[in-house]
C-alpha cells in the first residue's frame, strides 16, 4: 500500500496543528491529534450543502452567496455549477495557508474552479462578514469546524447561537437561505434555527458519493420576515 506523505502543516486560530496529507491521488486534511477533518476521496454531504441550497433558494438573478470554509472546495464547485453566470461567490477562509493548499499542494483537486471570475478567495473569519452585512447575502452556506459541534474553534459558538443565527438572519435577503453543515446530528440546533426566523429543513446525506458509508447532516433554512 502506498504509504501516506505529510505535504505541508498550518496552525487553526485556537492553535490547533492542522496537517495535509497525500497518498497517490488522495488527499487527507487532519488535526494534529491524527482526526481527519476531510478528505479528497469523500464530499458527497459537502456537494449536498450546496444542490438542497440551491434548491431552495430557487431562481434569483444575480445571486450573491457566501461560503464559510473552503476546504477541498466540494461545495464551492457544487455552487459553481448550479449558479448562474451572474451569480457572486465569495469564500471565507479562516486558515490563510488553506488558500495557498488550494492552488499549489491540492491543485489537482481543485482544477480551475479558482479561476472563475464568478468567484473570490477572502482570508478571513466568515462572522465578520456575516455581521458585515445587512441585507446582501442571497446564500449563506456554512462548512466550518465539524458544524455546530465543531471539534476545533471555540468560537463557532458565533455562527450557530442565538447571536450568530440572528446576524445571518439580519445579513440575509428577504427569502435568503441560510445553510448549515455538519459532520454529526447535533440535538436542538433545529429547534435553536428555527427561534431565529427561518424556515429549517434537516436532512441526512452520505458522506460519500455512493449510497453507502456514513452520514452526515445539512440544514437549510429560509430567511422569513423583514
Amino acid at each position: 500500500m502506498i504509504p501516506w506523505e505529510e505535504l505541508a502543516t498550518a496552525r487553526a486560530p485556537e492553535g490547533d496543528i492542522l496537517r495535509l496529507f497525500r497518498r497517490g491521488t488522495e488527499y487527507s486534511i487532519r488535526l494534529g491529534d491524527g482526526n481527519e477533518l476531510m478528505n479528497s476521496r469523500l464530499g458527497g454531504s459537502e456537494i449536498a450543502l450546496s444542490t438542497l441550497s440551491f434548491d431552495r433558494l430557487g431562481a434569483r438573478p444575480a445571486p450573491r452567496v457566501l461560503i464559510g470554509g473552503l476546504g477541498m472546495g466540494f461545495t464551492l464547485r457544487a455552487a459553481q455549477e448550479l449558479a448562474p453566470p451572474d451569480a457572486q461567490i465569495v469564500v471565507s477562509e479562516v486558515v490563510p495557508e488553506l488558500i495557498g493548499w488550494a492552488r499549489d499542494d491540492m491543485a489537482e483537486v481543485f482544477g480551475d474552479c479558482l479561476s472563475d471570475p464568478r468567484v473570490e478567495l477572502r482570508a478571513g473569519d466568515v462572522a465578520e462578514e456575516i455581521a458585515s452585512v445587512t441585507a446582501g447575502w442571497d446564500m449563506i452556506l456554512l462548512d466550518v469546524d465539524n458544524g455546530p459541534d465543531g471539534l476545533t474553534r471555540d468560537g463557532n459558538d458565533v455562527l450557530y447561537g442565538e447571536s450568530g443565527l440572528a446576524a445571518a438572519h439580519r445579513s440575509l435577503t428577504i427569502h435568503g437561505v441560510l445553510s448549515v453543515w455538519s459532520a454529526h446530528p447535533s440535538r436542538g440546533f433545529a429547534k435553536r434555527f428555527a427561534r431565529a426566523n427561518f424556515d429549517v429543513k434537516e436532512e441526512g446525506v452520505r458522506a460519500g458519493r455512493t449510497k453507502r458509508g456514513a452520514r452526515h447532516t445539512v440544514w437549510t433554512g429560509v430567511r422569513k420576515g423583514r
